[in-house]
């Protein structure tokens, strides 16, 4: 059985990496990363697991059969200031699963998923899955100016290799991975566990607003092209068009030009993030934000274009491992209870080529990406518990 002291002991040889007074900071090609490397060595050492590190920097630990693997993982990269548990428990978890399990067991750790240096999230399982524009992301330049190639050469990588990480795919039969919730569902429900049915429909939209920059004190209302005054009519008509309370839009990023304290802003480049359960109505709201543009920038007198920059139409998990979990939770006589996740991880990616599926641990605070997010361990054991129940069926 595996216990929560085990988890916990694993998660707190990660506690010094990257943690600061503003949370944790484990960026993609960095020293902390480098030192959660060696954390990650570490822990396969000790289970008799061989450690391999593919051309995008995912990090394997190999039992000793021949491929292909069942595998679990997630990732121990952060973003800037975040959390103890986003990532790094479902890797901590994955090595309790390995050691408690007779049965071969692969862990994996991807590369930069959260993307927050160089912009390029689920980059490690992108590239697994051969669904990574390499020429494109490698040109990339975090806030110092390093380009990722660059960087990926000071962590000891070879950039040039990057598109050769997808031939290590057909090294999985299937993956598994567990992670905090990043909402307060399954606190709500008083479970400490849930299984994701999938990820839901996702859409970035890239918005231009072409107005004329002006004196801000001697230019008449009537006489105003204000961009950015146009940009907010947008944002609150795009909150305003979204159905129901699943249904979450998100203005993520504005620039303005010129930005300055006493000019009426000329131009404003917005990007506004909209997520449902299904993409269908993710693709009507489109479609109406686009009437409100239409009609915001005629009142305003500004010229406002829309792009899309994303559009993701929802990965469904694999039934029969989603059976599996749901067996493997009622197995400790608990609610085997499904829900859909709003938020892009790995298993998403990797579900597009191989079965996968996902254990969602309870966080109380619904808080993630946050020093404020929080588990209860013995949460996490009962998400591993339940994983290792399920493993013999889960094809």
């Amino acid at each position: 059985m595996i216990t929560a002291a085990d988890i916990e002991s694993r998660l707190a040889g990660l506690d010094e990496i990257g943690n600061g007074p503003d949370g944790f900071s484990r960026l993609s090609w960095t020293l902390a990363e480098a030192a959660a490397r060696a954390w990650f060595e570490q822990q396969a050492e000790r289970l008799g697991l061989a450690v391999e590190r593919d051309r995008a920097g995912n990090l394997w630990a190999c039992p000793p059969v021949p491929a292909p693997w069942r595998a679990v993982g997630s990732h121990l990269d952060t973003v800037a200031g975040g959390g103890r548990y986003d990532g790094a428990l479902g890797v901590a978890c994955a090595f309790a699963v390995a050691g408690e399990l007779e049965a071969p067991v692969a862990v994996l750790s991807f590369a930069d998923e959260e993307g927050a240096r160089f912009n390029t999230p689920t980059f490690g399982s992108r590239a697994l899955v051969g669904r990574l524009d390499a020429a494109e992301v490698l040109t990339r330049v975090d806030a110092e100016g390093t380009t990722m190639a660059a960087a990926m050469r000071d962590a000891g990588l070879a950039p040039e290799g990057l598109a050769e990480a997808s031939a290590g795919l057909g090294r999985l039969r299937s993956f598994l991975e567990i992670h905090i919730d990043q909402s307060r569902e399954l606190d709500e429900a008083g479970l400490p566990v849930g299984i994701v049915t999938g990820l839901a429909g996702r859409l970035r939209v890239a918005v231009e607003i072409r107005g004329e920059a002006d004196h801000a004190g001697t230019t008449r209302r009537g006489e105003r092209r204000d961009a950015m005054a146009a940009a907010a009519r947008l944002i609150v008509a795009a909150e305003d068009l979204a159905p129901g309370s699943d249904f979450v839009v998100t203005p993520t990023r504005l620039l303005v030009e010129p930005n300055a304290l006493s000019t009426i802003a000329g131009e404003v480049r917005l990007w506004l993030d909209a997520r449902a359960p299904a993409v269908a109505a993710v693709d009507d709201w489109l479609r109406s934000l686009t009437d409100a543009a239409t009609r915001i920038a005629a009142e305003r007198r500004v010229e406002i274009a829309l792009a899309t920059a994303s559009r993701s139409p929802g990965t469904p998990f694999d039934e029969g491992i989603r059976r599996a979990l749901r067996d493997g939770v009622e197995s400790l006589g608990l609610p085997g209870r499904e829900m859909v996740c709003f938020a892009g991880h790995d298993a998403g990616v990797l579900a597009e080529r191989i079965p996968a599926g996902m254990l969602l641990v309870r966080n109380p605070t619904g808080v993630s990406h946050s020093p404020r997010e929080n588990v209860d361990v013995a949460d996490a054991a009962v998400a591993a518990n339940a994983l290792a129940a399920a493993w013999e069926s889960l094809g």
